[in-house]
């Protein structure tokens, strides 16, 4: 399912303008690994939030590639993921939730919660600010 689901986002067609497929190297292969996600805007800034926490396969490999990675959405940009640190993820968890609603079912609070709440759960949940290469600092 993930396979047909980050197909699908990578072309562009019929998809969201949210829903893209996010290309980095597997830490233990060094193959190219594809994972659908949604992109929130927040501040006139792009993020991706791992809905599932953690144990995300794609964070895992984002941390291994420090941070380099490719987004397609019908055409492909290269990218370089900044981790957001713990104190500075609420508001982008609440975009996220607003945007995401599949991932309302993986993150316990309601996407009107008050920014406390979010708070209080910021750091079980990886959200990454996508930069271009040259901007990052990670990208020389």
């Amino acid at each position: 399912m993930n396979r047909l689901s980050a197909l699908l986002h990578s072309t562009g067609v019929l998809m969201p303008e949210r829903m893209v497929t996010l290309e980095v190297p597997g830490r233990r292969t060094g193959r190219l690994i594809s994972f659908p996600l949604v992109v929130a805007d927040y501040q006139n800034e792009r993020y991706l939030v791992s809905m599932l926490g953690e144990k995300a396969n794609w964070v895992g490999n984002v941390r291994a590639a420090k941070g380099e990675g490719l987004l397609r959405h019908g055409r492909s940009e290269r990218i370089v993921l900044e981790e957001v640190p713990i104190e500075l993820r609420a508001p982008v968890l609440r975009r996220y939730l607003a945007v995401a609603p599949g991932a309302r079912a993986h993150i316990p609070v309601d996407r009107r919660a008050s920014p406390a709440e979010f708070e209080a759960i910021a750091d079980r949940f990886p959200v990454f600010r996508i930069v271009p290469p040259t901007v990052s600092s990670a990208g020389g």
